[in-house]
């Protein structure tokens, strides 16, 4: 049989592929993978030993001692108004955490971002609502006492249209002309490197001062806010104090950056709308207090480490939070009161709802336990207890106090 002529030849290497450069080749492959997997383990090492030091220091923290607690006031968390309306007393404090509780905390957000925080990208999770004592805040329905907001003025998305939209061919993805963009620039214009005392310089600190003249360009250091007027700090940095736990601790320097203000006509104001003008002693009786431009969704407990930890967070332009109601006997109306002792009442308010719509919210206080002159006072607080933050320095803070006789004026 003949064999036909069209018959493929048989696939041979090349010639310079054979013998010990075959060898080479695999030893290379090799080498690389070693390289890969050694990186690898090194990596995966240095995490574990960052995880493990940060565990370790969770094994040291231990709980604070129980502040001083307001003597009138109903221990923990309760709620008023047929449970629509959430009352946190003493601003969580009486919900003191545990040794076991605060290092379990730490040891959790340890696992869940230790190692994993080197994604610039990913995206920072929403605040979640109360976190007094562990539980959610009271969902609360229809009551005279709370208005809810109307649902377009405060949690309302924007419009699919105002910010998801994705921009027109003619606006933004067109070419530059030739002649605007890609010319490259002159030599004596801007490839010259800059200097090393015009731009990569660290500015000097100067106590507050701007940096000097540039000529009015942007090539030098962007002073800061506040710049010349002599500011004493703005940072822990220059602090000989201890760090601020998110406790009850004075004498600490608190890190926690102010966070977001709104504009003046979102900014929180408050106001106590009906107080009794007298009342006798141990005796039961109510405060109206109403707010604008407040959400008052936002609680984290003092006694949980919830305190000054958490910046000013804005909804819609209007800040999340709650508000305060405190009463307490004035030893004389002739001077500043002393600041150190406890109140005879005091309750954090959070009932979720709230908004740029004012509201009412009626706080019930179980009595005044001696005679003489209280002072009742109630004002917004942000997540971290602060009075909320206002867009001019000439308007009042959301807060407003009243005086009550209790039994008969001496």
């Amino acid at each position: 049989m003949r064999r036909p002529k069209y018959r493929r030849a048989a696939y041979r290497s090349p010639k310079w592929f054979t013998g010990r450069r075959r060898l080479v080749a695999a030893a290379a492959t090799l080498v690389a993978f070693g390289g890969i997997v050694t990186v690898t383990q090194v990596s995966d090492a240095s995490t574990r030993r960052s995880t493990q030091r940060a565990l370790a220091a969770c094994d040291r923290l231990q709980a604070p001692n129980q502040t001083r607690l307001s003597t009138e006031t109903k221990r923990g968390t309760y709620t008023t108004g047929n449970g629509r309306v959430t009352q946190h007393s003493d601003d969580g404090a009486s919900d003191v955490a545990t040794t076991a509780d605060v290092r379990a905390r730490c040891r959790q957000w340890v696992m869940e971002n230790v190692g994993n925080n080197d994604d610039d990208d990913a995206p920072t999770p929403a605040p979640s609502g109360s976190t007094a004592a562990g539980e959610e805040g009271q969902q609360p329905g229809d009551d005279e006492s709370s208005t809810p907001p109307a649902d377009d003025e405060s949690s309302a998305p924007p419009a699919d249209d105002e910010s998801s939209a994705p921009p027109s061919d003619d606006e933004s993805s067109a070419p530059p002309s030739d002649d605007e963009s890609s010319a490259p620039p002159s030599d004596d214009e801007s490839s010259a490197p800059p200097t090393d005392d015009e731009s990569s310089a660290p500015p000097a600190d100067n106590g507050g001062q701007p940096p000097a003249d540039n000529g009015g360009g942007n090539n030098g250091t962007t002073p800061p806010p506040g710049a010349g007027l002599g500011i004493l700090t703005n940072s822990c940095d220059t602090s000989n104090l201890d760090d601020h736990d998110g406790f009850q601790n004075g004498n600490r320097c608190v890190s926690t950056e102010f966070g977001e203000v709104g504009s003046e006509g979102n900014n929180p104001t408050l106001l106590i709308v009906s107080a009794p003008q007298r009342v006798a002693p141990n005796t039961p009786f109510t405060l109206r207090v109403s707010t604008r431009n407040l959400i008052r969704d936002r609680f984290l407990a003092a006694g949980q480490g919830g305190y000054y930890v958490e910046s000013s967070v804005l909804q819609d332009g209007v800040v999340r939070g709650h508000f305060h109601t405190a009463c307490r006997m004035l030893a004389s109306t002739n001077q500043a009161p002393d600041p150190a002792p406890v109140p005879a009442f005091f309750v954090a308010t959070e009932d979720r709802q709230g908004g740029r719509t004012p509201d009412t919210v009626s706080i019930q206080v179980p009595g005044l336990p001696q005679a003489g002159t209280a002072q009742c006072a109630s004002w917004a607080g942000d997540g971290s207890h602060r009075i909320p933050m206002m867009q001019r320095a000439n308007q009042t803070p959301a807060f407003d106090a009243v005086r009550i006789q209790v039994g008969r004026r001496r």
